[in-house]
């Protein structure tokens, strides 16, 4: 693949609590070249959606703040900047513009007094000066391009008169309004049943095929990322604990945590099974550690079955496995 089109290097992001700063995100590698999908995965509160608010610059103000690192972005006119350190002012013109975001609940991320059209045209109007007619014009042939039939009637209506699966493609054809060169959806299929699910992730490939973006898909769900993603990088506790080509890791995964998220996904037949047998549905067993006490070892340890005293001693490093795979075990050519 050719140059990233996003570029995260030692990305660490923290929030300021009862006066202490606690990282949400450290020491963060990652890239994604034009046309490729990363999958960013792991439990609720391993880092995944703060990430993707720090490199759009959407962290909650005095709060929250990028401590460390660069988040290099490659934008539609050639040059490359670091989002990292880019004013507020910089950032409002480069989001919708060169870089768009699909959020994990349309309801909330659409406005309930405006019609679809008129939130659609307003990136085009602002980002590519478009006069008002043509850009109402554009958000028509948006709607029509993620599947939406009758676009110029539903243009016209409110975010609450549309069906679930509707208006998340509305939230879609908003973020690719001004035709970014990045894209970053959010668990953009959480809230929708398995059929609309489906739909969605076909829609997002099939843009990404005519526009040649990039995608950064944050999920929980390893099916879809199955179905969608180039390559996936594990999270947990913050930190990445694994990375490489989807087939890869999900063939032979080299960290613990990552083998206990495939072992713990359903499969057709397995209660049934497991009920026969005897024995519960597969999990892993203990809590995430709280980010304010995280252990001075692997925060993984104490909920591992492979841990043994050298992995409470320090934290290990993110080491090669493969030429393309990676892992932050010390003992992954054992798993």
């Amino acid at each position: 693949m050719g140059a990233p089109i996003l570029d995260i290097a030692g990305l660490r992001t923290v929030f300021r609590i009862g006066g202490a700063d606690i990282a949400a995100v450290e020491d963060m590698e990652l890239t994604i070249a034009a046309g490729e999908t990363v999958a960013l995965v792991g439990e609720s509160g391993s880092g995944k959606s703060v990430t993707s608010l720090s490199v759009m610059g959407l962290l909650p103000r005095r709060v929250g703040r990028i401590a460390a690192g660069k988040v290099m972005l490659s934008r539609k006119s050639g040059e490359v900047i670091d989002l990292a350190a880019m004013s507020d002012e910089t950032l409002r013109q480069i989001r919708g513009n060169d870089i768009g975001m699909v959020f994990q609940e349309p309801m909330t991320s659409l406005n309930p007094v405006y019609t679809v059209g008129e939130q659609i045209a307003e990136p085009i109007r602002i980002h590519l000066g478009k006069p008002h007619r043509e850009a109402a014009a554009d958000a028509v042939r948006l709607l029509a391009d993620v599947g939406i039939p009758d676009p110029a009637r539903r243009a016209q209506q409110y975010p609450h008169e549309l069906s679930g699966g509707m208006r998340q493609r509305v939230t879609i054809a908003m973020a690719l309004a001004c035709d970014p060169r990045m894209l970053i959806a959010d668990e953009p299929t959480t809230a929708l049943d398995v059929t609309i699910q489906a739909q969605i992730l076909d829609l997002l490939q099939k843009l990404q095929r005519e526009r040649g973006m990039g995608i950064l898909f944050v999920t929980h769900n390893l099916g879809v990322v199955a179905e969608i993603a180039d390559r996936v990088v594990v999270m947990y506790a913050g930190r990445i604990v694994e990375s490489g080509p989807v087939a890869e890791v999900f063939a032979h995964p080299r960290h613990p945590y990552t083998k206990g998220l495939l072992r713990s996904v359903p499969r057709l037949g397995q209660a049934v099974e497991l009920k026969r047998a005897g024995t519960p549905l597969p999990t892993i067993r203990g809590n995430v550690p709280s980010l304010r006490n995280l252990p001075k070892g692997c925060a993984f340890a104490n909920r591992c079955d492979y841990a043994i005293a050298a992995c409470s001693a320090a934290m290990p490093a993110l080491v090669e496995t493969t030429p393309t795979q990676k892992s932050r075990c010390i003992r992954w050519q054992e798993l």
